[in-house]
């Protein structure tokens, strides 16, 4: 024994071996669980406990299958007793109930010195990765310490309000760093807030609002700590596919947590996705920053929308294949603690495991065919046939009574499989049926879609069965004149598109098609939000009821502006709620004596010109101002300072003409 393991026993060396190989199929098992569980959660804050859970569960897992198989008879044995006490009871009782014993093998496939060298790639794995991840830390350290300037007073005034609002009484740096491209947290003790230039001059103030709140939900929910356990898991755990697949969804989970809380903070999806859509092409952060545009983008805007993918197909397969995962998992944690028990020299008695398997090969297929069991679980009359009892004398036999029976092999019930195929489903995957069987796709269900028109393979049917379009919802869709595909129809009944909601659409004159209606029922278009709208004087078709939606154009705000004396169609109304033309802003701009449109409006409000700057513009006594003359100073650069400067020097008589030449030749 050589290398880095010669620092432990032989006996500690190849439990530590052990424990690495066991942990293949631990791993596994637990990310096919929390594929499952994930599939039944909806909630981003139930589905990040539920994976930071399954890891913490991961780096547990060796620790405790490492003070299993420390031989019993060594000077190790009372530690391991002491340290496992109830842990090692459960989990041994866990894994006895869920693998079958193995029969006996001759000759172990691991030898003594295949566990050393385990154990010493193993080491090398660690070692590298740690310095990968120390690496990082320095990194991040070094990006606090020199590169993060305190933020303005007004600015940083604003982030503390932000914080409190919050509640979060900690104490929070925030800082100006030019080598990150979106908000981003650093440290967990003395927490930072990094906000670069980009997404302080590239973003309004709604949007950058927003953003920040995403980074103080980090800190507020202590999620560096987390971050930083995920770090020690992927170091020790290395090998393994299935703790990087879950540290990923802890990961991912944690941004949808933080995303929540930030719209909860501000109020405004459609900002903050805006928000997101911009920082997406800014990528700049260190890994181990927790950074606002970190994670899926396209994913996280489609979840903040509403406007998530039709998943139920695809939901379903990962059921049945998270399932077969777990089958997978115990078989090979079965092969591996035969062999475990093989190279430490304990006997195993080997009758048992045949006829355990053939019950389990019997139950698969009494699954699949739908048979009557017995109370093991094992198909009564195949079991009966395949081990015939001698009955007593005068009595008959199990065999003998289903030989006697006339038409008994005709008679048994037709299975699940052929069912399907007289409905017209052939050649189906195991992970299809077992799909099908899962979700309640009945033969009868089929040949109702079937009747309708509608040629399904397994995948549609399982996706339509899971989200719960039945006959009765695609008739009462056809009888409103909605024409749709089978991914549509998923579509709508996901989106709470309902007959009597299509219905009251076509009342109202609009005859739409099903995306139309999938679009106008996610954003929140509802027939009083039309009718309202109309009766505010606004005729907008529905692409134009469906922008004016999402960008908060609400009857109420129509009709102030009406009462303002503005009579702008619908696309107006939306540029001008995407620019924040307010009716208080109106007000204050009409008060200037300026003839106004909508337009001007929509200028000004881009340029900045404010109500007060036009007032300091006609105190200066320039000459026939308007609309162009106020853009045209503010484009330019006159300032209440520079005309402060004019006023000193005694001009007269200047228009805005003027004071653009002045201020390009440098006079003052």
């Amino acid at each position: 024994m050589t290398g880095l393991a010669s620092s432990f026993s032989s006996d500690v060396t190849r439990s530590l071996g052990w424990a690495l190989l066991h942990f293949v199929w631990q791993g596994v098992a637990l990310a096919a669980a929390l594929s499952v569980l994930m599939a039944f959660c909806r909630r981003a804050s139930l589905r990040y406990v539920l994976a930071v859970g399954v890891l913490v569960l991961m780096v547990a897992a060796p620790l405790v299958t490492f003070l299993l198989v420390l031989p019993p008879a060594r000077p190790y044995a009372e530690w391991t007793r002491a340290a496992s006490g109830a842990a090692t009871a459960v989990w041994s009782r866990a894994v006895a109930a869920a693998v079958p014993t193995p029969p006996p093998v001759q000759q172990p496939v691991f030898q003594p010195d295949t566990l050393v060298w385990l154990v010493e790639l193993w080491f090398a794995g660690v070692v590298l990765f740690s310095l990968r991840a120390a690496g990082g830390f320095i990194l991040v350290g070094r990006l606090r310490r020199r590169h993060a300037v305190p933020l303005p007073g007004e600015l940083a005034a604003r982030c503390r309000a932000l914080q409190r609002r919050l509640g979060i009484g900690r104490v929070v740096r925030f800082c100006e760093s030019r080598l990150v491209a979106a908000p981003a947290v650093i440290g967990w003790l003395r927490p930072v807030v990094l906000l670069p230039v980009t997404a302080l001059t590239g973003l309004s103030e709604p949007q950058l609002e927003a953003v920040i709140a995403h980074e103080l939900a980090h800190i507020r929910r202590l999620d560096s700590l987390v971050n930083l356990f995920q770090v020690v898991a992927e170091v020790l755990l290395f090998y393994h596919p299935a703790v990087w697949w879950v540290s990923r969804r802890v990961r991912a989970e944690r941004e949808n947590c933080c995303d929540d809380a930030a719209i909860l903070a501000c109020g405004n999806a459609v900002e903050y996705a805006r928000a997101l859509t911009l920082m997406e092409g800014w990528r700049s952060a260190p890994v181990l920053v927790m950074a606002a545009n970190r994670g899926p983008v396209t994913t996280r805007i489609r979840r903040l929308l509403g406007m998530g993918q039709i998943v139920g197909g695809i939901r379903s397969a990962g059921f049945a294949a998270s399932f077969l995962c777990l089958a997978g998992a115990f078989i090979a944690g079965n092969a591996l603690l035969g062999l475990a028990k093989t190279s430490f020299g304990i006997s195993t008695p080997g009758k048992q495991a045949p006829a355990a398997s053939r019950q389990g090969k019997l139950a698969a297929r009494s699954v699949l065919n739908n048979q009557p069991t017995d109370a093991n679980g094992g198909p009564a009359e195949w079991i009966a046939q395949a081990a015939p009892s001698k009955a007593p004398k005068g009595t008959q036999s199990t065999k003998g009574a289903g030989e006697g029976s006339s038409g008994a092999g005709q008679g048994r019930k037709e299975g699940f499989i052929e069912q399907m195929r007289a409905a017209g489903l052939k050649d189906l995957t195991v992970e299809q049926l077992v799909g099908m069987k899962t979700q309640g796709v009945t033969p009868e269900y089929v040949r109702q879609m079937r009747a309708l028109g509608l040629s399904l393979d397994a995948d549609q049917l399982i996706a339509m069965r899971v989200q719960g379009v039945t006959p009765e919802y695609i008739r009462d869709m056809r009888a409103s004149g909605v024409a749709a595909s089978a991914e549509q129809l998923v579509g709508m009944k996901v989106q709470g598109v309902t007959p009597e909601y299509v219905k009251a659409i076509h009342d109202l004159g609009l005859r739409l098609d099903a995306d139309m209606l999938m679009g106008m029922r996610v954003q929140g278009v509802t027939p009083e939000y039309i009718r309202e709208m109309r009766a505010s004087g606004v005729a907008a078709s529905a692409e134009q009821l469906v922008g004016m939606k999402v960008q908060g154009v609400t009857p109420e705000y129509v009709r102030a502006i009406h009462d303002l004396g503005l009579q702008p169609d619908a696309a107006t109304l939306m540029g001008m709620r995407v620019q924040g033309v307010t009716p208080e802003y109106i007000r204050e701009m009409q008060a200037t004596g300026l003839k106004l449109r909508a337009e001007d409006l929509m200028a000004m409000r881009v340029q900045g010109v404010t109500p007060d700057y036009v007032k300091t513009l006609q105190q200066a006594g320039l000459r026939n101002l308007n609309v162009d003359g106020c853009l045209a100073a503010k484009v330019q650069g006159i300032t209440q300072e520079f005309l402060e400067k004019v006023r000193q020097h005694g001009f007269q008589n200047l228009t805005v003409d003027k004071l653009i030449r002045l201020k390009h030749a440098g006079v003052l």
